[in-house]
């Protein structure tokens, strides 16, 4: 898929896809180790109800990997996937239910590092055709579906910064499930959303602590 043929609303993404770097996405972390395991996660955006919107879930608490978190649908890649669209989409169907042939891909993102579980993660941007609520495959992996329009996203109103007992700092978003959106998911939604210009000013120096951690 061209950016020509996509909604006039997501060519700006689709031309920054071309030049954005993973310092510009990660800027702590912009080199991946060579024992990072390969894994690959969905940018699914989509014509919604309430507009243009991007494709979440959360979490289920009993993953060995970011337990409750809120993610973009994905994981980690396997021996039979031809590349990271392949893992992504693979991902988004086995989680949420999604059909591949309903998602026109136009762009992957660099390579970041994840850290905590030392993968490798792909970004694969992806526009969907035909939108349907979707609902979890299975409860072990994802227990929501979150179809959440941008502009609830980029409203000032639910901004704000993480802080972690640890010392880390970084962005947050309300989106009205227990554990806020935080992480590596928030960074790349906020640092790609800044660098396309859909970021509205918002008051950084306003923080929340991140609630506990599902056991």
């Amino acid at each position: 898929m061209t950016a020509d043929t996509l909604p006039d609303w997501l060519r700006p993404l689709a031309d920054l896809a071309e030049t954005v770097t993973a310092a510009d996405l990660s800027p702590h972390f912009t080199s991946v180790p060579a024992d990072a395991r390969p894994a690959a996660v969905l940018l699914l955006f989509a014509d919604g109800p309430d507009g243009p919107e991007l494709l979440l879930t959360e979490r289920a608490a009993t993953m060995r990997n970011h337990p409750g978190q809120i993610a973009f649908p994905g994981g980690k890649s396997d021996r039979g996937d031809a590349d990271a669209v392949h893992t992504a989409l693979r991902e988004a169907q086995e989680e949420v239910g999604l059909d591949p042939s309903t998602v026109d891909v136009f762009a992957t993102l660099p390579t970041l590092w994840l850290p905590p579980s030392n993968f490798a993660v792909t970004p694969v941007l992806g526009y969907w055709r035909e939108p349907r609520v979707l609902g979890a495959v299975s409860d072990q992996e994802v227990v929501t579906v979150i179809h959440r329009p941008i502009r609830s996203l980029i409203d000032p109103d639910n901004r704000f910064s993480v802080t972690h007992p640890s010392g880390w700092r970084g962005p947050g978003f309300e989106i009205g499930t227990t554990m806020p959106l935080w992480g590596f998911t928030a960074g790349i939604i906020a640092r790609l959303f800044a660098a396309v210009g859909w970021e509205q000013p918002w008051d950084d120096s306003v923080t929340r602590p991140l609630p506990e951690l599902p056991r």
